[in-house]
C-alpha cells in the first residue's frame, strides 16, 4: 500500500531492529505499555505472534524515498471490542511530521471499501492528547469510556458510510477550485450526484433552482473566461446524520476568489442530502445559503 509519501507493508522478523527501538520509545511505554521486548529475539518473537492471529494487520510504515521505517499502522480484532480497531505508533525522530496521518487515513481509505466493516473503532489513554487530535481529524468521534486491564480508556469509532461520505462532500467542495494549479473538475460533479439532483441557492430575493446542467453551465463559463479566479471554497464545520441508506449533512463553509478582479471572502451554509445507490452514496440534492461578504 503506497501513500503519496509512504509505503505500508506486512511487519515481518526483518524488521525487528526497529520494532525492537520502537517499543521501547517513552510514548510507546507511556501510551501503550511495556511488552518486555528487550533483545533483537524478543523483537523477532512478539512480530511472529501479532503476525500470527486471525483478523490482525499489522503495517510497517516506511518514507517512500529513502526506505526508512518510521512507525506502525495496526488493524486488529479486539476481544473487548465488537468491531476492529485501528492503532498507530511512530518513532519520536520523524514526528510533527504528518506521517501519522498520512498512513492511518491511507489504511482507513483502502477499509472504507470493504463491506465486511461497517464500522472502524480505536482505544486512546485520556492523557494522550496528540493520538486524540489525530483520530478527531480522521473523522472518529468519542463514543465512551471503558476500562481494559485497569486501564481508562477512551473509545473512538466512525462508521464507514460517513468516511465515504466525508469523501463525497470534499469533492463536492473541490470541483469549482481555479487557484493554481488546480482546474474545475465538471467530471466528477456527474460522478458523485444523481443526474436528477436537485440544486437550490437561496437568496434575499428568493430561490435559484437548478438541475445539474443548469448549474454547471454558468459556472463554467466564469471560471475559464477569467470573471472568477483563485477561487476556492472549502467545509469548516459539518454534522452528518446517516439512518439506513439515506444521510444528509449539514456544513459551514468559507469561499474566497476574485470575482471581476476584486478580491472577495464569503461564509455560508449548505444542506447535503445523499442517497446509498447500488453505485454507492450518491448526493442527490443541495440547498446552500451565503452570509454577508467578509471583505
Amino acid at each position: 500500500m503506497n501513500t503519496p509519501r509512504l509505503l505500508l507493508s506486512t511487519v515481518t522478523v526483518n524488521d525487528a531492529d526497529f520494532i525492537l527501538e520502537l517499543l521501547n520509545t517513552p510514548g510507546w511505554l507511556k501510551f501503550i505499555g511495556d511488552r518486555n521486548v528487550k533483545t533483537i529475539e524478543d523483537a523477532s518473537n512478539y512480530i511472529l505472534k501479532i503476525t500470527g492471529g486471525p483478523g490482525t494487520n499489522y503495517f510497517l510504515v516506511k518514507l517512500r524515498d529513502q526506505q526508512i521505517p518510521v512507525g506502525v499502522i495496526t488493524f486488529m480484532k479486539r476481544d473487548y471490542l465488537d468491531h476492529h480497531d485501528i492503532g498507530f505508533a511512530f518513532h519520536p525522530d520523524h514526528a510533527g511530521k504528518g506521517y501519522a496521518y498520512e498512513a492511518a487515513k491511507g489504511v482507513l481509505d483502502q477499509l472504507k471499501k470493504d463491506p465486511s466493516h461497517t464500522y472502524i473503532k480505536a482505544t486512546v489513554l485520556k492523557d494522550n492528547k496528540r493520538s486524540i487530535q489525530l483520530l478527531e481529524r480522521l473523522g472518529l468521534t468519542y463514543e465512551k469510556e471503558l476500562e481494559v486491564n485497569e486501564r481508562e480508556l477512551l473509545l473512538y469509532t466512525i462508521a464507514t458510510d460517513k468516511f465515504l461520505i466525508d469523501d463525497l462532500t470534499a469533492h463536492f467542495f473541490s470541483i469549482f477550485t481555479n487557484l493554481p494549479p488546480q482546474k474545475p473538475d465538471w467530471e466528477k460533479i456527474r460522478q458523485i450526484c444523481l443526474p436528477q439532483t436537485l440544486i437550490i441557492k437561496k437568496g434575499d430575493n428568493g430561490e435559484d433552482i437548478y438541475d445539474l446542467k443548469t448549474f454547471i453551465e454558468p459556472r463554467r463559463e466564469i471560471l475559464s473566461d477569467g470573471t472568477l479566479t483563485s477561487f476556492e471554497e472549502k467545509e469548516l464545520i459539518s454534522e452528518t446524520r446517516i439512518t439506513g441508506n439515506i444521510a444528509q449533512r449539514f456544513s459551514k463553509y468559507n469561499k474566497s476568489g476574485y470575482l471581476n478582479g476584486e478580491a472577495f471572502e464569503t461564509n455560508g451554509h449548505k444542506l447535503f442530502q445523499f442517497v446509498k445507490t447500488s453505485a454507492g452514496w450518491k448526493i442527490n440534492a443541495v440547498i446552500w445559503e451565503d452570509e454577508k461578504k467578509l471583505s
